[in-house]
């Protein structure tokens, strides 16, 4: 078979954008009020709309998902050894070591990637103060089992949720697990504020330490109890917000119907491992994994990215290297010691995947991965 290659790139995602109309409607107010930034009414009524949304407490706006990592860490005023996944984007370890604390890695699972919490309670020392697992892919983590670990241990839980805005477990909102969560509202990310981030929590003194670090410590006036940053989220990623939060299901609609056009296609493709469906887990299909298993495929990832590039087509190597394998850890971590992610690492690819990608695309990526199988 022929395969022409595309001229356009089809990109691993693309961000989603509202009516543009509609945007500049939503921010027709701002001229008029002058409220640019300092937590304005954009930012106030997007946060009221996503606690309703999220089913949550209490939610605090950021600057993006990486400052809601650091600043709750920094909130619950820990000290010592965090456990945590390498098989994660490199944010989440850094925001452990910018606090002062010691990432502490354990293994995942092979089926879903999210932390193993089998492996969890022999990493723990008398050090362990939290445990911070990370939800991948839109794949949620064994909350329950790794609750009562904390609990028994006297230890806190901080969810890295960047990949699940809007799903729910059980029927919960996924950003009500744990102490706290954090959320990225990236570019990238299935929901959007341009750059953005939130903390989720169901307790009010995390709620009210993390607004205040993320105002330079401000309290109430002119009080500052603590040294702060600066990471408030300004009107018009506010603005972004809103837009985009009124297509959201839509939006989660249309990426639905993606994945289960790669699911239908890519599920007999010898070689071809697909990201496992989870019980009880509402989807916002975040991204479409593979891992490609070299001795049943015929060919490895790196090979396969470098098949698909020649077409024009662009995923990603995600998460490649897993964090403890980054120069910045070199002689201080040992990848191997976490041999599932460091595998895993080196196998799974995410296909392109954004609301808008025409379907004629994902069966064009298909028949070139269903080619390569082949030959």
């Amino acid at each position: 078979m022929e395969f022409k290659k595309k001229e356009t790139p089809i990109l691993v995602t693309k961000s989603a954008l509202p009516d543009f109309a509609a945007y500049t409607e939503e921010i027709r107010s701002i001229w008029d009020n002058h409220w640019l930034t300092n937590m304005g009414p954009k930012h106030e009524q997007l946060r009221a709309e996503l606690k309703e949304y999220m089913q949550v407490p209490y939610v605090e706006l950021l600057t993006n998902g990486h400052m809601a990592l650091e600043l709750v860490l920094e909130a619950l005023d820990l000290k010592g050894e965090v456990i945590t996944t390498p098989f994660t984007y490199i944010s989440t370890t850094h925001s452990i070591v910018r606090n002062g604390l010691t990432p502490v890695f354990c293994d995942i699972r092979p089926d879903d990637y999210t932390m193993d919490p089998e492996k969890i309670e022999a990493l723990i020392t008398d050090k362990t103060c939290a445990i911070m697992p990370v939800h991948v892919y839109g794949n949620v983590c064994d909350v329950e089992r790794i609750q009562e670990i904390a609990d028994k241990h006297h230890l806190k839980v901080i969810y890295d949720a960047a990949h699940t805005f809007g799903e729910t477990y059980k029927g919960k909102g996924i950003g009500t697990f744990g102490d706290a969560n954090c959320f990225s509202f990236h570019a990238t990310k299935v929901f959007n504020t341009v750059e953005g981030g939130a903390v989720t929590t169901a307790d009010p003194a995390i709620a009210q330490r993390v607004s205040e670090l993320k105002n330079f410590g401000y309290s109430t006036g002119d009080e500052i109890p603590h040294t702060g940053s600066n990471a408030k989220m300004n009107e018009f990623c506010a603005a972004m917000g809103l837009c985009l939060l009124r297509e959201i299901e839509t939006l989660i609609e249309k990426r639905k119907k993606i994945c289960a056009r790669y699911d239908e296609r890519l599920a007999k493709v010898r070689g071809i491992k697909l990201n496992a469906v989870q019980k009880d887990v509402s989807s916002n299909y975040a991204y479409y994994p593979v891992e490609i298993i070299e001795e049943d495929y015929g060919m490895d990832r790196d090979a396969l990215v470098v098949k698909l590039n020649e077409y024009n087509i662009f995923p990603r190597k995600y998460f490649y290297p897993i964090t403890s394998a980054f120069e910045v850890f070199k002689g201080i971590y040992d990848p191997k010691d976490t041999p599932i992610a460091y595998r895993a690492g080196n196998r799974v690819i995410t296909l392109p995947l954004h609301a808008e990608l025409p379907l004629e695309d994902v069966d064009f990526i298909c028949d070139l991965i269903e080619h390569f199988a082949a030959h």
